[in-house]
């Protein structure tokens, strides 16, 4: 049984309370590792920590270059420890190795991009409009930044904002999901490895109203990112509100994915396929409402059944599987009790619909990927996010009917649109309020182009040039270049 301590000022540190809770394989149900449950007595030390890095000492007194070169070095690291890292997260969040194996190869980009970038954030000389003033802007790091990440992807999550948070010369703090710890704590040994001072990243666990909201309402804790549901963002954001604290917040999502009738249709179909049952359905991204053009609505709906029935469901370490257990048991009984919604809404469903208990799986978390047609744009299921393999199938008769009600919802994360029209590629992209709109793909992401939400999705961006500076504040200096007896009863 492998027993895992908070990683504080470059040690393993045992919880104050000496309490730990079991994390368990979603797949097989066993219990494979204990976990420290940290309370605010550790919040505090990991704060002090971070804090003393970052006010003194190596790291404080680093220059951007060279974090940029601890930065590469960990990218190296993560190459190499890729596949370990990728077999780790399959053990505790139950998603597809396909997936995780590629996943955890592409992490290292993440490092190595903003590595290269650390040196690159530049000020500006301002053209004064008085005579004898040099007047410039620099922008400086903020300070301890409290990370809090979702079980469904925790060390690509951690990488959207620790990255550009160290290449900026921040310290950190790192609370991942309690379902899913094992992998952010393995991932203390590559920071160790790389050289990254004691106390600059630091990794707690736990539950979150006993150390995760110790930690965002600690005073010494100058920005919180975060990923997870727009409940838990909603709360965080009204505490850093009390602090005057920034934040990032990666919320929920609820993706219209569109698909029009001179759409490559083979490739929309995959695409609405991939959308949704890829990774259990279990991504804030997921396109968990389709849009279909009604002059193909019958025809489509009959090819995404046959497809997605065809999908192979059990062990995700098999290289064969398409779709995995559900992650935790509460979200399981969740996507379970959206079904019956769905059902009761007057919904009908034309695939799944049920838990999934054949062959080649174990423990009692599968569920089949499920269609609903019959859906309008009010019903719950349609509005709400499940975040598990459910798909509401909704039909539109025109462009705009379709961007009508692809914007009809509280979230703005992502869009798909499919079509050969290259005017209506940009006219949709112009017009669905989302942070990200894919036309002819989906689920594409890069450590250079920024990632966000419009509206309850959240605030805030992680990923290219732009998400450096969330995690940066700008000075404005002037210096007179000679000493004057103005008047000091008047602005100068």
């Amino acid at each position: 049984m492998k027993l895992y301590n908070h990683f504080i000022n470059g040690e393993w540190v045992e919880p104050a309370k000496n309490k730990y809770f079991d994390t368990e394989n979603p797949y097989t149900g066993e219990v494979w590792a204990k976990v420290a449950r940290g309370c605010e007595k550790d919040a505090d030390q990991a704060v002090k920590a971070a804090k003393a890095a970052f006010d003194s000492g190596a790291w404080a007194d680093m220059r951007p270059t060279q974090r940029g070169k601890l930065l590469v070095r960990l990218a190296e690291i993560i190459e190499r420890e890729a596949e370990r890292l990728a077999n780790l997260e399959v053990r505790d969040n139950g998603k597809l190795i396909t997936e995780m194996s590629a996943q955890t190869k592409y992490l290292a980009e993440w490092y190595r991009y903003f590595g290269g970038l650390a040196d690159k954030i530049e000020g500006a000389v301002l053209p004064a409009d008085r005579p004898g003033i040099f007047n410039y802007t620099r922008y400086e790091p903020l300070g301890v930044i409290g990370m809090i990440t979702a079980w469904n992807s925790p060390l690509l999550l951690l990488a959207w904002k620790l990255a550009p948070a160290l290449a900026a010369g921040n310290t950190a703090i790192i609370k991942p999901s309690e379902f899913t710890s094992a992998s952010s704590l393995e991932f203390m040994e590559l920071v160790n490895e790389a050289g990254f001072p004691k106390g600059v990243v630091n990794c707690i666990t736990g539950f979150g109203i006993e150390i995760g909201a110790a930690m965002v309402e600690h005073p010494d804790v100058a920005k919180i990112a975060f990923t997870g549901s727009d409940f838990a963002g909603q709360k965080i954001y009204e505490t850093a509100a009390k602090k005057i604290m920034p934040v990032t917040l990666e919320l929920g999502g609820k993706s219209p994915n569109i698909v029009f009738e001179d759409a490559d249709f083979e490739a929309a179909v995959m695409g609405a396929i991939s959308g949704i049952f890829a990774a259990t359905g279990q991504t804030c991204i997921a396109g968990s409402r389709l849009l279909v053009q009604r002059t193909i609505h019958d025809k489509f709906v009959k090819r995404l059944v046959k497809v997605a029935s065809e999908a192979k469901i059990g062990d995700p370490m098999s290289v064969e599987t398409h779709v995995g257990p559900v992650t935790t048991a509460p979200q399981y009984d969740k996507i379970l009790q959206y079904i019956k919604v769905a059902e009761e809404d007057g919904a009908t469903c034309v695939l799944g619909g049920k838990p999934y208990t054949g062959d080649g799986v174990q423990g009692d978390r599968f569920v089949e990927p499920t269609i609903f047609t019959g859906v309008n744009n009010n019903m719950r299921i349609a509005q709400e996010e499940v975040f598990g393999p459910i798909l509401s199938v909704i039909p539109f008769d025109t462009e705009e009917d379709a961007i009508q009600i692809g914007n009809d919802i509280v979230f703005g994360l992502a869009a798909g649109v499919w079509t050969s029209d290259l005017g209506r590629a940009f006219r949709m992209s112009e017009k669905l309020k989302a942070g990200t709109v894919w036309v002819n793909t989906y689920r594409a992401v890069s450590f250079m182009t920024p990632f966000g939400g419009y509206k309850r999705s959240g605030q805030g961006r992680e990923s290219g040039q732009e998400s450096i500076k969330e995690f940066m504040q700008v000075k404005s200096v002037w210096i007179a270049q000679q000493t004057t007896s103005s008047n000091p009863f008047i602005m100068q």
